[in-house]
C-alpha cells in the first residue's frame, strides 16, 4: 500500500499571492479526486506534489520518505500529466515516447520497447504510432500524455485538469482508461468538473482559495445533505429576490426557464420540490457555507 502523506503544506509566491494555506491529506492507493474551481489552487498543490516546486512551508512524504528534501525518491515513482504539456513537431509518437522512456531512465534497449509497445496499445494508439503527435485531437493527446506519465510503472500518477475541452466520447473513454490504472497505484485526479470524481473517485477533496474545504467518500459526502436540497423553476427576473430570501445555491437554464436549488431543512415555499441531491450540489453546498472561501 501506497501513502503519500501532506501536512500543513502552504505556498506563498514571491508576488505575496497565497495559493496554499496548511493543506493536511493522506492519500492512499485508488483514484483521488482533487475538486475546485480554476484559480483554487489545484495546479499549485500538484506541481508541489511533483517536487517542481518548493512550498514555502509544511511537509510531505511518499512512503515514509521525505519528498521535500529528498525530491527525487518521488520522482522516481511519478507519473505527470499537467494542464497542458508540449510535444516537439514532426515526431511520431513511438519515436516521442521512446525518448521520453530514456529521459525517465529506461535504458535497456528490448525493456523499452516492449513497454513502449504496451502503453501504445493500452491507451489505444498503436494504430497512430507513426503519426506525429502534434497532429492528434485533443483526446489523443490527452491519451498521449497519460502513456508517458505510465513510462517507468509510477506509484503516484497526478493529472491535472485531464478531460478539460474533451468532447464527452473521447473523455468518457480517458477517464475509463484512468480508472483501469489507478487499482494498485495513487492516482491523483484534479478537476472542476464534478461529473469525473464522482463517477471515478472512491475518495476525494474540495479545494476552494487555497484551503481544503471539505474531504470524504462521495457517496457520504452527498448523503449529509439528503432531505435538504429544493428545486424551483422561476422568472429570470425574479432570480435576485430567490437570493436575497434563501439560501441558493445554484442556478441553472432549462429549456429556456431558470431552475434555482435551495438549500434548507424544510419546504421554502410553495412550489418548492425535494430533490434527491448529487454531488455537484454537495460541491455548491460547501462552498455557500464557507462564504469567505468562494471563488
Amino acid at each position: 500500500m501506497n501513502t503519500l502523506q501532506i501536512n500543513n503544506l502552504s505556498k506563498i509566491y514571491p508576488n505575496g499571492v497565497k495559493a496554499l494555506n496548511d493543506i493536511n491529506l493522506e492519500i492512499t492507493d485508488g483514484m483521488f479526486g482533487l475538486l475546485g474551481a480554476n484559480g483554487a489552487g489545484k495546479s499549485s498543490l500538484m506541481r508541489t506534489i511533483a517536487s517542481l516546486q518548493e512550498p514555502t512551508s509544511g511537509s510531505i512524504s511518499f512512503n515514509d520518505s521525505d519528498i521535500i528534501k529528498k525530491p527525487e525518491h518521488v520522482r522516481q515513482h511519478l507519473g505527470y500529466l499537467p494542464q497542458e504539456f508540449g510535444v516537439y513537431p514532426k515526431i511520431s509518437a513511438e519515436k516521442l515516447l521512446n525518448h521520453l522512456a530514456i529521459l525517465k531512465g529506461i535504458v535497456d534497449k528490448k525493456q523499452r520497447k516492449n513497454q513502449v509497445t504496451a502503453l501504445l496499445q493500452q491507451v489505444n494508439l498503436y494504430q497512430h504510432r507513426k503519426k506525429s503527435v502534434y497532429t492528434f485531437s485533443g483526446g489523443m493527446r490527452q491519451r498521449f500524455g497519460i502513456a508517458q506519465a505510465l513510462l517507468g510503472n509510477p506509484q503516484v500518477i497526478i493529472v491535472d485538469e485531464p478531460t478539460a475541452g474533451l468532447d464527452p466520447e473521447e473523455s468518457n473513454r480517458f477517464l475509463n482508461l484512468l480508472s483501469e490504472i489507478g487499482e494498485n497505484v495513487i492516482v491523483i485526479l484534479s478537476t472542476h468538473i464534478v461529473e469525473d470524481v464522482r463517477n471515478l473517485c472512491p475518495k476525494m477533496a474540495i479545494l476552494s482559495n487555497g484551503e481544503i474545504i471539505s474531504e470524504g467518500n462521495p457517496k457520504d459526502l452527498v448523503t449529509s445533505i439528503e432531505g435538504k436540497i429544493w428545486t424551483k423553476i422561476v422568472p429570470k427576473k425574479d432570480i435576485e429576490v430567490y437570493k436575497n430570501t434563501f439560501d441558493v445555491i445554484s442556478t441553472k437554464l432549462v429549456a429556456g426557464d431558470t431552475q434555482i436549488r435551495v438549500l434548507s431543512d424544510k419546504k421554502p415555499e410553495e412550489g418548492f420540490q425535494l430533490i434527491t441531491p448529487n454531488l455537484e450540489d454537495f460541491y455548491f453546498t460547501t462552498l455557500f457555507n464557507n462564504p469567505t472561501k468562494k471563488q
